[in-house]
């Protein structure tokens, strides 16, 4: 995860408030049990000292969230006299429990644990005339969280016959016509890579901001191949294919869900090995600090490009850290659980240190 989103929260000033509100299962009384966990947390933070502003800031933006299944979710928020900085989910296991703290630097180190558990899939299911995609964060444990959804509409590309209107059939092969099969067949293959090229478009777009570990081609197989056929190469690489998620078919949203949560069971494996991979590489290549006043100097000197954290235990000097790698643009990452690291943190660098 990159750390620059980070800076504007430092750039304000403390202390901070920050408050984790796990998330829990939906029920009728979800408003007043979420009312009644922030009155706990904020009579904590006032015991702290913590001032009025940050506190009534942090009230007004849980008071407006409180709709629907919001009133469920798992959400981090940070404040500060001015207001609050940060209002975003937070995806841990139900049983990790509501926390509050006020201090001089924001508490988000779990909030990037989660982070970098996490797998971003941009989903499209694909049908003849059009493409649904969808933003999901899917935490280990977890049903995929949909963050965004969208349709693509391709109303604009001519219906294959020339007569425009109703295109469900544009990807479709003529039949018969046998004087204008050659005509016919043209627009056909002219419709398919329009449809194609005119859905990756908006793709590129969405993924540019979204920024997903793993693409996943969903629908009709016609559609879909005519997606795959235009996609860039920064996306193709990132494309898992599956028939799940077709509407004509009837395919249920359970099987859809099934299937997502496998493939992301699969990025992590993944991730996993590229973690292991890369810290070998920065050993042996004497790109990496261990242990907190290391990484502290390393990142002072804006040496730090990855910030790494061991997955389940804080590290020595957490918050500091966090604050001065997202000041130089850092990401961080986790290690692998088997990877034992000083004070629980270490760094890839940019840079051999020469001091």
């Amino acid at each position: 995860m990159d750390l620059t989103a980070l800076q504007q929260i430092y750039e304000q000033g403390g202390p901070f408030a920050t408050v984790y509100l796990e998330g829990r299962p939906p029920g009728e009384d979800a408003r007043q049990e979420l009312r009644l966990r922030w009155k706990a947390l904020r009579e904590r933070l006032e015991s702290e000292n913590a001032p009025q502003e940050p506190l009534n800031a942090i009230d007004s933006a849980l008071e407006s969230a409180l709709s629907g299944e919001e009133q469920a979710d798992g959400r981090v928020l940070v404040a500060n006299a001015g207001g609050v900085l940060l209002h975003a989910p937070w995806d841990a296991a139900v049983g990790t429990g509501d926390n509050a703290v006020w201090q001089e630097l924001p508490e988000l180190g779990p909030y990037l644990r989660e982070q970098s558990r996490a797998v971003r899939m941009l989903l499209v299911v694909a049908d003849q005339v059009s493409a649904r995609v969808r933003q999901e964060v899917i935490a280990p444990q977890h049903e995929p969280r949909e963050v965004a959804e969208q349709d693509i509409s391709t109303s604009n590309i001519e219906h294959p016959s020339g007569q425009g209107g109703d295109q469900r059939h544009m990807v479709h092969k003529p039949r018969g016509q046998a004087e204008a099969q050659g005509r016919i067949q043209r627009r056909a293959d002219e419709a398919t890579k329009a449809y194609g090229k005119e859905t990756n478009d908006e793709l590129r777009k969405i993924a540019g901001q979204f920024q997903p570990h793993v693409v996943v081609l969903a629908g009709e197989t016609k559609a879909r191949e005519a997606i795959r056929a235009e996609l860039a190469d920064e996306l193709d690489r990132l494309v898992v294919e599956t028939d799940r998620g077709g509407e004509a078919a009837g395919e249920s949203e359970t099987a859809l869900t099934d299937e997502l949560l496998r493939i992301a069971r699969d990025v992590r494996s993944r991730q996993e090995e590229q973690r292991r991979q890369s810290w070998s590489a920065a050993l042996a290549h004497e790109l990496a600090a261990q242990g907190a006043a290391d990484v502290a100097h390393a990142a002072e000197q804006g040496a730090v490009e990855t910030l790494l954290f061991a997955p389940d235990t804080a590290a020595t000097r957490e918050s500091f850290l966090i604050k001065a790698c997202a000041q130089t643009a850092a990401a961080v990452d986790l290690v692998t659980t088997d990877t034992e690291l000083p004070d629980g943190v270490g760094a890839v660098l940019r840079y051999r240190m020469t001091s």
